[in-house]
């Protein structure tokens, strides 16, 4: 608890801030996603026309190498993650020299070792979180493996044997929960740079915050790419 008096009351304000601009962020792309066709919902209409036409397609070994090839970069993500993690938990063994090393750098704040201490842990622990995604959205990938390979057979479809329109439904559902929470994820990896800035000063953390804010939103809402996908 001695953290609580020892670091001071801006870092605490920038520390809030910088959480508020990542939930904020992560809540406004959910709701304006369900009323215009941002980056994300725009992909996930092509996932489910994906899964309309993997229920017309027999056999699915197509569909099953893309599921494959999209599950590779959450697996490369998480184990890369877990690298970072290591190396991040190095530097908490020596964190007197990766202190002094900050406090050389011009315009730094002079910090207790403590509080160093404490922003190293902030900064595990969203790459923690990164990693819980990355590996959630691996598992969600599986699933989608596995319901399409369940699905009856084309001509079964067109007999009206099994209705068409659920199974592909469920299907696309699934592959975009996955693609969201590794793009939950990858977001982590953004707001973990921005927090690098709060080894500076609490106001580089703010300002770091609100710049990645603004190139997600860019990504998200005003990108070239998604000017293709909606055409």
């Amino acid at each position: 608890m001695k953290i609580l008096t020892l670091m001071p009351w801006a870092d605490w304000l920038a520390l809030f801030v910088f959480f508020a601009l990542w939930v904020g962020y992560a809540s406004l792309v959910k709701v304006r996603g369900m009323r215009e066709r941002t980056l994300l919902a725009t992909t996930n209409a092509l996932r489910q026309q994906w899964m309309m036409q993997a229920t017309l397609r027999d056999p699915r070994m197509l569909d099953g190498i893309i599921t494959q090839n999209l599950s590779h970069t959450p697996s490369f993500f998480s184990s890369t993650t877990i690298i970072i993690i290591g190396g991040l938990f190095a530097v908490m063994g020596s964190t007197d020299k990766a202190a002094e090393l900050v406090r050389e750098i011009p315009f730094a704040q002079q910090t207790p070792l403590l509080v160093f201490e404490f922003k190293l842990l902030v900064l595990i622990g969203i790459f923690v979180y990164a990693f819980f995604r990355f590996t959630w959205s691996m598992r969600q990938y599986t699933f989608v493996a596995l319901v399409i390979g369940s699905m009856p057979p084309a001509e079964a479809f067109l007999a009206g044997k099994h209705n068409q329109v659920e199974h592909a439904h469920r299907a696309g559902v699934l592959v975009g929960s996955a693609a969201e929470t590794f793009n939950d994820g990858l977001r982590a990896y953004y707001f973990s740079f921005a927090l690098m800035a709060w080894f500076f000063s609490p106001l580089a953390l703010v300002l770091a915050g609100a710049l990645v804010v603004l190139i997600l939103y860019g990504r998200e809402f005003r990108s070239e790419v998604l000017d293709v996908l909606r055409d």
